[in-house]
């Protein structure tokens, strides 16, 4: 038998559970380590710290919500057009085949962070997607994460 290890995994399964919000974290932080790709007036853009693959990005309001219903109007085009920027830049710079874009709001729907809305951006390539989650709940990623923030950080900056 192979034993296949993600050690990385354990901190996401068992760690101990963060204070805060990762989000407001980010937006707060200047350390490099917050993995934040953006940050502008209306939202933040951060690396996923536990990715399906590599650039994976979120996008959240700077403004802690945990109800996308309780976003104003104006509030939520705005993210919106953070959200669509964020898709073409991640399209410049890691050129996808695809990607999957989505959000889980609330516990009952899947948030991992529920008390902050925000988007999951997952770019996707022909082939990306193997035997390895299907037999041993491991994730391959082709590209280390620091390695793709290196990648983006300077495409993000200069947009």
């Amino acid at each position: 038998m192979q034993v296949l290890w993600a050690p990385w995994r354990m901190a996401y399964i068992g760690g101990p559970q963060a204070a805060g919000c990762i989000f407001c974290d980010a937006r707060d932080s200047t350390e490099r380590r917050a993995r934040l790709v953006l940050r502008q007036a209306p939202a933040v853009v951060v690396f996923n710290r536990f990715p399906y693959t590599s650039g994976h990005l979120m996008v959240a309001p700077r403004e802690h919500c945990g109800d996308l219903a309780a976003l104003s109007p104006a509030g939520f085009q705005t993210l919106t057009a953070v959200l669509h920027d964020t898709i073409r830049l991640l399209g410049q710079a890691l050129h996808p085949d695809g990607l999957n874009v989505g959000m889980n709001v609330g516990a009952a729907a899947g948030a991992g962070v529920k008390d902050h809305v925000h988007w999951h951006i997952v770019p996707r390539w022909h082939g990306d997607t193997n035997f390895m989650p299907m037999l041993a709940d491991v994730r391959v990623l082709p590209e280390h994460l620091e390695a793709t923030f290196d990648r983006l950080a300077p495409i993000f900056d200069a947009a």
